[in-house]
C-alpha cells in the first residue's frame, strides 16, 4: 500500500504562517508600547496657545503656498 497523503509541510507554507504569526505579534504588542513622556506636561502648559497668526513662519507658509490668481 501507497501513503498517499503527506504531512509534511512545505516551505512556502511554514514562511507564510511565520508571517502571518509576526503581524499578529506586533498588532498585539502595539497598545502595550505606552510614551514614556504621556503626561508630562502640567495643566497650564497644556491650556497655553501655540499657534501664532503673525509670527515669521507662518506668515511665510502662507505666503509660498498661495494659490495663483
Amino acid at each position: 500500500m501507497t501513503r498517499d497523503s503527506k504531512t509534511a509541510v512545505g516551505r512556502r507554507d511554514f514562511l507564510r504562517a511565520l508571517g502571518a504569526g509576526a503581524g499578529v505579534a506586533v498588532t498585539a504588542a502595539a497598545p502595550l508600547a505606552t510614551p514614556a513622556h504621556a503626561d508630562s506636561e502640567t495643566n497650564d502648559e497644556k491650556r497655553k496657545a501655540r499657534y501664532q497668526a503673525n509670527s515669521a513662519n507662518i506668515q511665510t507658509f502662507y505666503r509660498v503656498n498661495r494659490y495663483p490668481s
